[in-house]
């Protein structure tokens, strides 16, 4: 009986397992655009230190996000297919590059990107919290993304889990996110404000 429970199990964390991936991939492959409210968390290597901030995501496939951060204080990154804008309000300043020198196996391209198993190595983790995970492991070794895991609940992205190369931990927590939804094409478009430096890489 026990044989029979312990395999009954290991099947369906098979099938929990599975329904991660395929999570990611059917998230990768069907929708084509969306928006979402995000909280982002980032923990320093010691785990002593937390900063909070707090901002909007929106996205078009292939390759166009728009990152806007609301608080503690104003950022924006614009990526319009071709090149990636950063804009720091206090500072009023941008810097920008080519999107292929910029994407790679980053974050963005998780979400944004049209071609994740490229670039990632995708593996089911344990369901935790009722949300099912799956880490994406970077193929390039030169990446600065040391692991990233992907939540969902059920088809609905919930968070996002990244550690950089020097082990600062930043998770996004995803609220009210729409799939599938019109979103402005200059929105994807960055203007340079008014007495703003630009530093191009």
């Amino acid at each position: 009986m026990k044989a029979l429970l312990l395999t009954g199990l290991l099947a369906t964390a098979g099938l929990a397992h599975a329904d991660a991936v395929d999570a990611l991939r059917e998230f990768s492959r069907d929708v084509k655009s969306g928006k979402a409210s995000f909280t982002q968390t980032v923990t320093s290597p010691d785990g002593k230190r937390k900063k909070l901030s707090s901002g909007s995501f929106e996205f078009q496939r292939p390759n166009q996000f728009r990152f806007a951060y609301t608080k503690p204080f104003e950022q924006v990154i614009v990526a319009d297919g071709h090149k990636v804008w950063i804009f720091d309000a206090d500072l009023n300043q941008a810097s920008s590059r080519k999107l292929g020198d910029a994407l790679g196996a980053t974050p963005a391209a998780l979400l944004a990107g049209s071609q994740i198993e490229r670039d990632f190595t995708l593996k089911a983790q344990p369901a935790e919290a009722g949300l099912e995970w799956v880490q994406a492991t970077p193929k390039q070794a030169e990446s600065t993304v040391q692991s990233l895991r992907l939540a969902f609940k059920g088809k609905e992205l919930a968070v996002m889990e990244i550690v950089d190369g020097f082990g600062q931990r930043s998770r996004l927590d995803f609220s009210g996110v729409q799939t599938n939804v019109p979103v402005s094409a200059e929105r994807f478009q960055f203007k340079l404000p008014a007495g703003a430096d630009l530093i191009e890489q």
